[in-house]
């Protein structure tokens, strides 16, 4: 089977869920010290928005421990640095698989863009577990993988 890419199938008016790498460093007052790794998804995030496609950007961010302090993980500064980039809004859900994420991953229109949480606050990411990557996949019609420096791991994801 060749390989494809995300500009060889056709998006428009489906939802795509993309893993991407948005492990940015944030300082203690959670700016974003370098976004490269936003950057670099640029190009496949850029072409599922502009072919029309709505799209779910999913990632980690640190090692969160479920301690009470891990606000810190947060994905919210890494969404609105993708918005300042792309030069529209971006979504951002608070939950990954809870009703902020279905209700605004249902509500998205062609080109627009949602983050979803941080993936390590819900336990069944590091776990590998297959209930919550079937719930992650049921909010998308098609599945896109641009974080290859994670792909080694067993995360749900």
């Amino acid at each position: 089977m060749a390989r494809q890419t995300i500009a060889d199938v056709d998006v428009k008016g489906k939802t795509v869920l993309m893993r991407v790498d948005f492990n940015v460093p944030l300082d203690d007052s959670q700016q974003i010290t370098d976004d490269r790794r936003i950057e670099m998804a640029l190009p496949s995030i850029r072409s599922v928005i502009e072919r029309g496609g709505r799209l779910i950007l999913m990632s980690h961010l640190g090692r969160p421990k479920g301690d009470g302090n891990d606000a810190r993980y947060s994905l919210a500064p890494a969404a609105k640095r993708l918005g300042e980039l792309l030069g529209q809004p971006v979504g951002f859900a608070s939950d990954t698989i809870g009703p902020d994420a279905t209700t605004k991953a249902a509500a998205l229109e062609d080109g627009q863009v949602l983050v979803l949480e941080n993936l390590r606050f819900n336990e069944g990411e590091k776990q590998g577990d297959a209930e919550f990557a079937a719930a992650l996949a049921n909010l998308a019609d098609v599945y896109c993988n641009d974080a290859f420096g994670t792909c080694h791991r067993k995360d749900a994801s």
